[in-house]
Formats: structure tokens, C-alpha cells, sequence
């Protein structure tokens, strides 16, 4: 009979129901590092005169915004970031020259005199609302002399809308209208042509009452004409926008070709399906019919997080699915929690569903504690991350809570169903399975070699450093101001000859690097036109050149990125810090850090000894690992915790060596879902995926290495400095003797 309570398997069914409908009905939204096209990012700066708030930034944002309408542009995306940023997005524009020269350019307005009608050829002509060519004379007052423009109407004025303008400086307007006014009705010469960016948007005549020399008193003027309300207003909000310039300085360029996008979404769903096969072929060996039904819980925790991803109209990105796809690894973590406490429960006086409810039970403070972790790494790439790196924080929190869903809700509706119908070989739960029982043979008391461990580890960390010194980091264009350009090419061009190509170009002191598909050229002074340039250069070589991706990012926000990646790194571990000795004690906490530390600096000193780029994608990963390692910990610690308050007269040490043992299998066995994911990645992704799933490979390895051989002996010299005794043990139902030397036979 189905014993599982019907409460839990209606909820169950509720959100698979729920999440299948929002996956099949709501289009994903995808990144333009996916579709392809350009993202720029805008600062806004204070001018003599107005001071860049929001309310000036937002002006500006109207003028981008008719401009991206322009270009023809489908579906662009123009938002606010801050007070002084505007982000403008622009699917399926792959030149940013002309991104840059419409959308970049400051809003200049201006009136002008006209001079007359020109004849068709003159360049200096300006064409007007009509059609017509006209000829004018100098400014006579420029945007800074506007101070205000709204759409108007009035029933007793008669139908239709006009725009009305205010001015700063009323003589200013008072004798450009006078001079006008002494010109014949008819005559061009009667008009005043207001030009913004270089185009005439209107050139209204003066009204024959408007007296000659006399001209329109007041600061103020009515633009009319056959108006209709949005004509009206967008060219209100057009004539603001230049009576308000702000300065907009262009601080950060994205541009990735569509091809590019389409092949790292192919790499990512290959990856998807390669790791998921792999673990479930992994998790199915080692927990059998309990491993296969956790797997179907897996396929179902994907759909959970896809449609909570849809349904909160995230943007997919690039490093969004790395962390989807690396989130099917991590989400094992909840499932080999609590099957190996299953295992420890089982025994000859308890059946397979009680040691099916207690390893629930039990396991629930280590799963609750190792997620918290994780979901402050994840706010903290929210929080203090850019760009895509965001999508990568959202959906890594989404993936951990889905994986509470998947876990605790779903795997054991599946498998409580089934677990009296099987036996105990088949459930996968009544053995010691391989590792716990080589741990019980052996019975290896680590922490007598503790010293030794912890000098390793410094030896580690010293060889770590020595690469930081001696080769340093390959800062990546994000943290270090510049431009980067990724070209593909037909045929593989050597580094050496892309070197002098790019060096023939104007840019001999750029960092210049070659692949089998294409070279990527990285430099401070790199603009438009000496990528164009370095286009034509490699085409002498490579045959065709096209341009995969761009990215430009301005000294400042280099700068800002640079000072966010270490403030959220220090923040991290901080706040892990903290809330490991608010959750267990001090020393505790400081061993988790300590071993934290050594995990950080050997994947730094990695990436230095082998030369890759340290970007926004490693920080992300950098983050990552410090989530996982301080789970892997929180077990440890968790564990620790229990037994030394089982046994607080045995020594401290014997506790610490005991939870390691017991917790190892479920460290190996979350170690290597997580490995399977990202050997996946390294196999399918790209440059930027391979080099993030390296950053993670070093960080899960040293992070579940230094579990047992810095953070345990860490833990015990650090006892002597904190003298509490161990907590009363905490009431569990039916306990179980436990013997022996703390390893579980």
C-alpha cells in the first residue's frame, strides 16, 4: 500500500503540474550573449548645468530609446541601472560602430536662423521635416538655453497638439523671432529651424502678426503643426532631452555574433544531457533502485528550476546555464545526504522505511546548514556581480531551492512509495556500500597526522602563491579597462603571425592569442576602427574573418568590477565566517575559513601557473567553489557536533576523526555528480565554460580534500583556545548504540 502521506504526494504532483504547464506555455527570454547582437552600457556625467540624477538620466533614456527605434532594432531593450547607467540592449546588431554612432552620440539641440532654400547637391544643406533642403545660419540658441517642452492642446484653440518650449534666456528668442519677422510671408528666410543631432525635426514659420524687429516677447513659444498626441509628445521628450544634455560616456560594449550563441547553447544542452546521463548512471550503481527513482527526482528538479526561471522572467545567459547545468550536479548533494544517513540507520531491529524516515530526519540540519552556504554565495554574485555573472547568481540560488523541492519532497514520495515493495539489496539502503565498508577495514585515525596535514596544505598554499608572484594573473578585459575582440578564422592562423598582423594594425603592445578557430586580440587603446583593421589584417592569413564576440569595458567600471569581485570574495568568506560560529562555534568557523582559504588560493594559483584569463565567469566560479567547500565543512562540523555530544569523555579528536569516516562517502559521492557535470562542460563548452568548469574540477577536489586534512585538523589544535564542553546530546528517537572507533560497519 502507498504509505507515504497523501499531503506530500498531492504537493508533489501540484508542482511537477504547475512547472511542466510553465515550461510548455512561457517562452524562455535569452541573453544576447545567446542570441546574439550588442549590449551598451552608458554613464551619465554632470554638465555645467545639470546635475546627472535619476531624473536626467531617465530624459536621456527617452532620447536612446527613440534612436534604438531608429536602427530598426526588434524588441531592444533600454532600462536604467542605478542612478547614471543606462543599459541598452540591441538583439541582432552585430556592428557596434554603428550601435555606437546612433544610440552613443549626446543629444545636441538647437535653433537656427534660416539663411533660405538650397538646391539639391549642397552638402551643407539641411533636409527639413518636409523634405525640403534648407539653408542655415549659426545657432542661435542652443539646448542649454531650453529650459522646459511639453505636448499641449486646447478644445477652444481648436483640435490637434502642439508643443510648448520655455527658455532660459527670453531676449536670446526675443531677436532671432525679430530678425525673422522682417522677412516676407512665404519667404524660408520666415522660419526658425530647430535641429537636434545634426537634423532638422521642425522648422514652423513665424505667424504674420509677429511684428518685424519686435519678435515674440516672453520666454516661451508654441511648436505647432498637424500634430498628434505621440508625434507631440515624442517630440517634447526629444527637444528635453537636448535642453538637458547629460554627457553619457559609453563605459562597457558587449557584442557576440549569433552563431556564437547558438553553438554555447547546443554545448550547454550537450553538456546537460552528458552530465545527467552520468550521474544517473552513477547514483543508479551505487544506490540502486533508491538511485534511479533520485534520478527521475533529478529530471524532475530540472523542470522545477526552468520553470521558475521562465516564470520570474530571467534572462538566460551564458554563465545562467553553466550554472543550470552545473546545479544538476550539486542538486545529488541532498539525495547522497540522506541515503548514506539511511544506510548508517539501517540495521537488524529497523526495517528499510524506518531508516528511510530517520535518514530524512536526520539528514535535514546538514542539507538546511550546506544550502545556506550556498545561497550566500549566490546573493552575493546578485548582489555585487555585473552582467550576465547575475543570471549565473539567480540561477544558482533557484537550483539550490529546487533541489530542497527535488530532495525532500519528491525523491521521497518516490521512493517511500516503492520501498516496501522491494527488497533490501534492491533498495540500495541496507549496505555499507564500497567506500564506507574500505573505511571499516581500515579504520585510518587521520588526526594523528595532523600537524603533518596541515603542513602539506601550507606547502600547497605556498607553491599557490609562488605562481601569483612569479607569473601572476591574466586579468581579464573586465577588471583591467579595454577592449577584447574574438575573431573566427577559416584557417588557423600562429600566434607569432597573429602577433605581427595585429602589431601592423597600430597595436603592437596588444595581448594577442591564438586557437586552432580564431585569435582574440586584448588591448587598452583598442577602438573600432583598429578592430577594423585588425579584421583586415588577419584576413591575409586566416581567409575569412568574421567577428565572434566584443566586449568593451571603460577604465572606470573596470575599476569598479575589479574593487565588487574582491569585496564579494572577502564579504564570502566573512559571512561564512560568521555564520558557521553562530551555527556551531568560533573554532569551528575559523578551521572551515582557514581551510577556505587554502581552496582559494590553490585555484588561484592554478590559473596563474597555467596562464588563463581571470574574469567575471571565474569570480562566479571562485564563489562557487567557496559555497561548496564551506557545505562540504558544514557536514563535517554537523557530524562532528553529533558525536562528540554522543561521546564528550572520549577525546576531541577521536569526534573529528569519526565524522570524517562517516562523511566521506557522501563527500565522494557528491564529489563526483558534480565531477561528472563538469567534465561534461569541459568536453562540449567553450574557451569560457572550459575555463570556469577547470576553476570548479581544482575547487571541489582541494575543497573536498581539505575537509578532512585542514578544516578537521585545523579544528583540533584550534580546541585548546576554546575550553566549552561538548553540547548535550540532542533527543532522537530510538537511538542506536554506536561503537567502535567511530566508523560505521
Amino acid at each position: 500500500m502507498f504509505r507515504a502521506p497523501v499531503w506530500r504526494a498531492v504537493a508533489a504532483l501540484a508542482v511537477i503540474a504547475i512547472s511542466l504547464a510553465l515550461a510548455l506555455t512561457t517562452a524562455p527570454r535569452l541573453g544576447l550573449d545567446l542570441r546574439g547582437g550588442t549590449q551598451l552600457v552608458f554613464e551619465a556625467s554632470d554638465s555645467p548645468t545639470v546635475k546627472a540624477d535619476s531624473a536626467a538620466t531617465d530624459r536621456a533614456l527617452d532620447v536612446l530609446r527613440q534612436r534604438a527605434d531608429a536602427l530598426g532594432v526588434v524588441d531592444p531593450t533600454l532600462v536604467r541601472s542605478g542612478e547614471k547607467r543606462i543599459i541598452v540592449e540591441l538583439p541582432g546588431v552585430l556592428d557596434p560602430r554603428q550601435a555606437a554612432e546612433v544610440i552613443g552620440r549626446t543629444a545636441q539641440l538647437a535653433f537656427h536662423p534660416v539663411t533660405g532654400a538650397a538646391e539639391a547637391g549642397d552638402t551643407s544643406a539641411k533636409r527639413d521635416e518636409n523634405g525640403g533642403l534648407l539653408k542655415l545660419g549659426p545657432a542661435a540658441i542652443t539646448g542649454d538655453g531650453v529650459s522646459d517642452a511639453v505636448e499641449q492642446s486646447d478644445p477652444q484653440r481648436g483640435p490637434g497638439w502642439w508643443v510648448k518650449i520655455g527658455f532660459r534666456d527670453a531676449a536670446a528668442w526675443q531677436r532671432l523671432t525679430g530678425a525673422a519677422a522682417c522677412e516676407p510671408q512665404g519667404d524660408p528666410k520666415r522660419r526658425i529651424a530647430i535641429v537636434l543631432d545634426q537634423e532638422i525635426i521642425s522648422s514652423p514659420p513665424l505667424d504674420p502678426s509677429i511684428p518685424c524687429r519686435t519678435g515674440i516677447p516672453g520666454a516661451g513659444a508654441d511648436i505647432t503643426g498637424s500634430f498628434t498626441h505621440e508625434e507631440a509628445r515624442d517630440l517634447a521628450v526629444l527637444i528635453k532631452g537636448g535642453a538637458l544634455p547629460v554627457p553619457l560616456t559609453l563605459v562597457e560594449q558587449r557584442t557576440v555574433g549569433p552563431t556564437l550563441g547558438a553553438a554555447a547553447i547546443e554545448a550547454s544542452a550537450q553538456a546537460a544531457v552528458a552530465g545527467l546521463m552520468l550521474t544517473t548512471a552513477f547514483i543508479v550503481a551505487v544506490y540502486r533502485l533508491s538511485g534511479l527513482l533520485a534520478a527521475v527526482a533529478l529530471v524532475c528538479y530540472g523542470l522545477i528550476s526552468y520553470a521558475a526561471l521562465v516564470a520570474m522572467g530571467a534572462t538566460f545567459t551564458l554563465p545562467g546555464l553553466a550554472g543550470f547545468v552545473l546545479a544538476i550536479g550539486m542538486a545529488i548533494d541532498a539525495n547522497v545526504l540522506v541515503f548514506e544517513r539511511a544506510r548508517e540507520e539501517h540495521g537488524p531491529q529497523r526495517g528499510l522505511r524506518r531508516s528511510l524516515e530517520l535518514g530524512f530526519k536526520n539528514a535535514w540540519s546538514a542539507i538546511a546548514d550546506s544550502n545556506v552556504t550556498t545561497l550566500i554565495a549566490a546573493g552575493l554574485l546578485f548582489w555585487l556581480a555585473s552582467g550576465p555573472v547575475k543570471g549565473f547568481g539567480v540561477t544558482l540560488a533557484i537550483g539550490v531551492l529546487a533541489s530542497l523541492v527535488s530532495a525532500m519532497l519528491i525523491t521521497r514520495v518516490l521512493v517511500g512509495g516503492v520501498i516496501d515493495r522491494i527488497g533490501p539489496r534492491a533498495s540500495g539502503l541496507a549496505s555499507q556500500g564500497a567506500v564506507r565498508a574500505w573505511l571499516a577495514d581500515r579504520n585510518p585515525r587521520l588526526m594523528d597526522a595532523r600537524r603533518l596535514w596541515l603542513v602539506i596544505a601550507g606547502g600547497l598554499a605556498a607553491v599557490a602563491v609562488a605562481g601569483l608572484l612569479v607569473r601572476g594573473l591574466n586579468v581579464g578585459v573586465e577588471f583591467t579597462g579595454g577592449r577584447l575582440v574574438e575573431f573566427a578564422t577559416a584557417k588557423p592562423v600562429p600566434a607569432d603571425v597573429a602577433g605581427q598582423a595585429v602589431a601592423r594594425a597600430g597595436l603592437p603592445s596588444a595581448v594577442v592569442q591564438a586557437t586552432d578557430g580564431g585569435v582574440t586580440v586584448r588591448a587598452a587603446g583598442l577602438g573600432l576602427a583598429e578592430s577594423a583593421r585588425i579584421e583586415q589584417a588577419l584576413e591575409v592569413h586566416g581567409g575569412e574573418v568574421s567577428k565572434r564576440r566584443e566586449e568593451f569595458i571603460g577604465p572606470s567600471l573596470g575599476e569598479e568590477l575589479r574593487r565588487n569581485a574582491l569585496v564579494a570574495l572577502g564579504v564570502a568568506v566573512a559571512m561564512q565566517l560568521l555564520y558557521l560560529a553562530a551555527r556551531f562555534r568560533w573554532t569551528f568557523g575559523a578551521a572551515a575559513v582557514l581551510a577556505l582559504l587554502v581552496d582559494v588560493a590553490v585555484v588561484l594559483g592554478v590559473f596563474a601557473w597555467l596562464g588563463k584569463p581571470v574574469d567575471g565567469i571565474f569570480v562566479a566560479a571562485m564563489l562557487t567553489i567557496v559555497g561548496y567547500s564551506v557545505n562540504d565543512k558544514v557536514v563535517v562540523f554537523d557530524r562532528v557536533r553529533e558525536l562528540w555530544a554522543a561521546r564528550p569523555k572520549e577525546p576531541f579528536a577521536a569526534a573529528v576523526d569519526g565524522a570524517i569516516l562517516q562523511t566521506l562517502p557522501r563527500t565522494v559521492n557528491t564529489g563526483l555528480g558534480a565531477l561528472f557535470i563538469l567534465v561534461a562542460l569541459m568536453a562540449f563548452g567553450g574557451d569560457s565554460l572550459r575555463d570556469f568548469a577547470l576553476a570548479l574540477v581544482a575547487g571541489i577536489v582541494m575543497g573536498t580534500l581539505s575537509s578532512a586534512f585542514v578544516a578537521g585538523p585545523a579544528a583540533v589544535v584550534l580546541a585548546r583556545f576554546d575550553r566549552r564542553p561538548a553540547a548535550p546530546p540532542a533527543k532522537r528517537t530510538a537511538p542506536r548504540r554506536r561503537e567502535g572507533s567511530g566508523a560505521v560497519v
